[in-house]
């Protein structure tokens, strides 16, 4: 794959035969979104039956995902991460048959930033490309209900990193099914939630934002770190559309901002100096608004020099539903 050739800040060359735009977004449908602001899709192209290529600008400025403390200014990995969500829905619309009224569920996903610098905000919007392959299909009879894709990722033609995704499908009636059943014998007051009037201060967990903060009262004893997760619907970004559950978006804010609150708490890393470099979630029940919700953080060993990391159970009454690992690097940014 060549680096990205820019022309008028709209094009990119992926190889000798394959051109993408990022003139204009994606349709957001296809990609589950209600804000154009949101959709950071641009183009894709399939260039084999297990291979797709898309394009992706990223935005120099948002709201949730510039909210940072980085020395200069980056992009989140978690950005990526919500690109490479879009073009998983995406690939499953547009090339492998999902219907437009199907409901997803998102099962599991591995990022890995191999070069932190590469985050690293220029003057313009910077251009994402996801090189994906389809390395399983999950099928109902002849039908595919669900992918596993591998995606490489390069940032204005630097490597920056990969991610793994799996998610699957299905149509309305069976999902209403699924969540009827999901949410029998729960007891699932409102009033059971913890409450936004405990939200950390933003400085806590590494952002600048308070309305940002995914995290409330938490209690650290030797090796482990527990912390109310809240969830704020009238959050822009994690809640750009209504939903009966917790969204996979939110609960991946809840494993980094709980990994960067026991890094400090646990292990006296001040969250202003670590980056993210490591996510791995899988999902295992849905999120109900109306439960408690807590992270139980647990240090590891170190992965490396410069290195810290994670494991994050998320729970609802004892009951995980979603569990992962998250790394953190200690980084001084230097010029590209």
């Amino acid at each position: 794959m060549s680096p990205v050739q820019r022309s008028g800040g709209v094009l990119t060359v992926v190889d000798q035969d394959v051109e993408l735009s990022f003139v204009s977004t994606v349709p957001r449908n296809l990609v589950h979104r209600a804000a154009i602001c949101e959709v950071f899709l641009t183009d894709s192209v399939k260039t084999t039956d297990d291979r797709f290529v898309l394009a992706a600008q990223l935005p120099r400025v948002h709201s949730y995902y510039s909210d940072q403390v980085a020395s200069r200014p980056v992009y989140d990995p978690l950005l990526l991460t919500e690109a490479v969500r879009q073009a998983a829905i995406f690939v499953a619309h547009r090339y492998l048959g999902a219907p437009p009224a199907d409901k997803f569920v998102y099962n599991t996903s591995d990022l890995r930033i191999c070069d932190p610098d590469a985050l690293a905000v220029t003057e313009l919007p910077g251009h994402l490309l996801l090189d994906a392959t389809l390395t399983a299909t999950k099928r109902r009879g002849d039908v595919v209900v669900g992918l596993a894709l591998a995606v490489a990722l390069r940032v204005d033609g630097v490597v920056a990193g990969s991610m793994d995704i799996t998610i699957q499908w299905m149509p309305p009636a069976v999902w209403d099914g699924l969540r009827t059943r999901a949410r029998a014998g729960l007891d699932a007051a409102p009033d059971r939630a913890h409450s936004l009037d405990t939200r950390l201060r933003a400085h806590r967990v590494g952002r600048l934002l308070d309305p940002n903060v995914v995290l409330g009262r938490f209690a650290a004893t030797g090796d482990t770190l527990t912390a109310n997760v809240l969830v704020d619907r009238s959050h822009p970004a994690l809640f750009d559309h209504p939903l009966d559950h917790i969204p996979g978006m939110l609960l991946f804010e809840a494993l980094r901002q709980a990994g960067a609150l026991a890094a400090y708490e646990l292990n006296g890393s001040a969250p202003s100096r670590l980056t993210l470099v490591g996510c791995r979630a899988e999902f295992t029940r849905f999120g109900e608004f109306e439960l408690p919700t807590a992270a139980h953080t647990t240090l590891l060993p170190a992965p490396g020099p410069g290195r810290t990391a994670f494991a994050v159970d998320v729970r609802q009454d004892d009951a995980t539903i979603a569990r992962g690992e998250v790394e953190f690097t200690a980084l001084a940014w230097r010029e590209r």
